[in-house]
């Protein structure tokens, strides 16, 4: 019990710190806020953000059509790409591209309910700094704390998605043609390995988007938690 006084008398001190550095009427709003509504407020943030990122990315054209995020060709495979377009097999590479970026879009949709349960397991002291640090503070603590879990989660699910639209075989095809001219090995890279992490950045890329859009206009939120916060820290 002593313990819980002392965490709360230390985030509320936190908060007037805060407060004196803010000044103003977003003072006297954080001298409002508890330590609950704080913590309620980051968690539904990061929450909205999360699944705001994932709707995103987790449909036709997520990774494809939005060029902050496609995923291009490894770069072994980038260094033979225009010697085998002149050749008139650039098809092969188009191909490649687009089933990466596939799957990648098939795996997605599987990170939902791992962000969620990170979030909800979000403690007061992970909370603390989310609020006081930057912009993409709460991106951070995902990165921080979900991306091994998420990478074992994706990698079978991206093997899963690449197996169902070949994408190996094609891949092996391009490769094949690639190092019969000496440009490079197909060992050189693990496909599933390289599009799993280019799945999980551009995520973590989306969430961070989600959570600089949430921090600059709380206002604007669906939610009267996040409004709340959010809204004193501005």
């Amino acid at each position: 019990m002593g313990k819980m006084r002392g965490a709360a008398r230390t985030w509320i001190s936190l908060l007037g710190v805060c407060a004196m550095l803010c000044g103003g009427p977003a003072a006297a709003q954080l001298e409002g806020i508890s330590n609950k509504d704080a913590v309620s407020g980051l968690k539904a943030a990061l929450e909205k953000g999360s699944q705001a990122a994932v709707a995103t990315l987790g449909r036709t054209d997520g990774f494809f059509g939005d060029a902050r995020v496609k995923i291009p060709l490894p770069e072994s495979l980038r260094q033979a790409e225009g010697l085998m377009r002149t050749l008139g097999m650039g098809r092969y590479a188009d191909e490649l591209v687009l089933t990466m970026n596939r799957a990648a879009e098939a795996a997605v949709p599987e990170a939902k309910k791992l962000l969620v349960d990170a979030v909800r397991k979000m403690s007061v002291q992970d909370a603390k700094g989310i609020l006081t640090g930057g912009q993409t503070a709460g991106t951070e603590y995902f990165r921080r704390t979900t991306q091994d879990q998420l990478r074992a989660k994706f990698l079978p699910i991206v093997q899963n998605a690449t197996r169902k639209v070949q994408l190996a075989e094609k891949y092996n095809q391009y490769a094949e043609t690639g190092a019969r001219f000496g440009l490079l090995k197909k060992e050189d890279a693990n496909l599933d390995g390289y599009v799993t992490q280019k799945a999980l950045d551009g995520l973590y890329f989306m969430i961070a988007e989600e959570e600089k859009k949430i921090r600059q206009d709380p206002v604007g939120s669906a939610s009267s938690i996040i409004r709340k916060v959010f809204g004193a820290m501005r």
